[in-house]
């Protein structure tokens, strides 16, 4: 492999991904020993309530949280690249609140559909959120710069919050919905895990397909058709992946900020601007980097448990204001 930091992150990540998610397992508000984990994989019994707590809790919530890091971070680095707007991301640009808002609407008028039809509609969700953006960007003069453009995906995101607010507050499920907003890593449903894998996987497998493409991409239009790039077609593929991405992640968990932002910028600020490196390894960074801020989230205000969007946005918000001052309104 040519790119060495790329090589040592493919390295370094698996050790430091099985250790924190070790460390998920075995802390938490109930201090748990090794040895109790151990037997709860290996040896469960039903009637021991720690084995039920690893096995229900804190097993699911340690895969979920890695799963949405890396789904979160990779369609982060997609929607930068294929835009070439570095304040692009899932929660900047309504794709995380089209899909929170399309779950409300199924939970109060659809509240016996199944996981997967969870999941297919938090994609529908998705999907319709970052058309409404780009769509709304594309009316407004300038619309498509990456102040512009966020400050638009923040007022429609918002927007779209709020209506889900009022109608779940009117038919009186306020804290069924709040879970979805929130977040809910506290409370995943192993079977949803199961059924949504799949989902981000095709997810994934079709932006390392992408990969070289949206590198040609992010050079810009004219560069990209003048090498024979099929530049319409690229940009469906990858918007179907974000929407796989962020569909699935936001099923398993609710809306998770920052994420998407933060790390692609960190990922091509280590192994460079080709997306052939930048997907994976994004991936990997933003697994670890969610679980650790999963972890974090349990001790800041212990023993309760802070939501983990507050770490990420603890994080986020002065890197979002950073990129503003620094980069201003150009493109990426």
């Amino acid at each position: 492999m040519k790119n060495k930091k790329a090589l040592f992150i493919f390295t370094l990540a698996p050790v430091l991904l099985i250790l924190i998610t070790f460390l998920s397992i075995l802390y938490g508000t109930k201090d748990i020993s090794m040895v109790t984990v151990w037997n709860a994989i290996f040896h469960f019994d039903e009637a021991n309530i720690d084995y039920q707590i690893i096995r229900t809790g804190r097993i699911p919530r340690a895969i979920a949280v890695l799963l949405v890091g890396a789904f979160l971070a990779v369609a982060g680095s997609i929607m930068q690249g294929i835009t070439r707007n570095y304040l692009a991301s899932p929660s900047l640009m309504g794709v995380n609140d089209g899909s929170a808002f399309v779950i409300t609407l199924a939970i109060v008028y659809f509240p016996g559909l199944s996981n997967v039809q969870m999941i297919l509609l938090s994609m529908v969700g998705s999907g319709m959120g970052a058309g409404l953006v780009f769509g709304f960007g594309s009316l407004i003069r300038n619309g498509l710069s990456p102040v512009r453009l966020a400050i638009i995906g923040t007022v429609i995101g918002t927007f779209l919050s709020s209506i889900a607010t009022a109608i779940a507050m009117y038919h009186q499920v306020s804290q069924t919905i709040s879970a979805w907003y929130n977040t809910k890593v506290q409370a995943v449903d192993m079977d949803m895990l199961l059924l949504g894998l799949p989902f981000g996987m095709i997810g994934l497998i079709l932006a390392l397909f992408s990969a070289r493409a949206i590198t040609i991409t992010s050079l810009g239009e004219d560069v990209a058709i003048g090498l024979g790039q099929k530049t319409k077609a690229i940009k469906i593929i990858s918007m179907l992946a974000v929407v796989c991405l962020t569909g699935t992640s936001v099923a398993l968990v609710g809306k998770i900020a920052f994420v998407g932002l933060v790390i692609p910028h960190i990922t091509r600020f280590i192994v460079g601007v080709d997306y052939r490196f930048i997907i994976p390894c994004s991936a990997l960074i933003g697994a670890f980097f969610l679980s650790l801020c999963d972890l974090i989230s349990r001790y800041i205000n212990f023993p309760y448990e802070t939501p983990i969007g507050v770490v990420t946005s603890i994080i986020g918000v002065p890197f979002f204001l950073y990129l503003i001052l620094k980069r201003g309104g150009e493109k990426a």
